[in-house]
């Protein structure tokens, strides 16, 4: 999540692919397309911290600090189904993004234009551009992994509590 989350920000900052074409812009006009891409991708970063929580302390026991939860319990069920929901959401959208991109289509089946990528990135930008997203093809995957070792620990630690 990070190297693609990075990517977006330094297209902003360093204006990579600003002279190629781009889509219809759906974005209010009150939201400009450089503030968007970076709070998308703030947005993405701290979405995918929570799972940090399925291998951390405060994943099982809330912090303290926590008004009015602190110190309780995290039901299981509280993190394992979101995290479940997650991971297959993710693991469709990615692959489905990879495998319709390789087929010269867009994700709502829209034909792309035929030096996609190129028409827009050359040399570095299109390599670094397929370095930091690759890895969006393993993080639904590896969200379910750590959801049912999550899962399975929790379930293993209440049967013998």
């Amino acid at each position: 999540m990070l190297p693609s989350g990075v990517w977006r920000i330094m297209t902003v900052v360093f204006h990579i692919g600003d002279d190629g074409p781009h889509g219809d812009g759906t974005l209010p006009s009150w939201l400009p397309g450089p503030v968007y891409i970076i709070a998308l991708s703030v947005f993405s970063e701290l979405l995918a911290f929570t799972a940090i929580g399925l291998i951390a302390a405060w994943g099982e026991v809330l912090p303290r600090w926590i008004p009015l939860l602190g110190g309780r319990r995290v039901p299981p069920l509280a993190a394992v189904l979101p995290a479940a929901l997650g991971a297959t959401i993710l693991t469709a959208l990615w692959t489905t993004a990879f495998v319709t991109s390789l087929s010269g289509l867009t994700i709502r089946g829209d034909q792309l234009p035929s030096d996609y990528p190129t028409n827009t990135m050359h040399g570095w930008e299109l390599a670094f551009f397929h370095v930091t997203y690759a890895p969006l093809l393993l993080w639904g995957p590896l969200l379910a992994a750590v959801c049912f070792a999550y899962g399975r620990r929790r379930a293993t630690r209440t049967r013998t509590s």
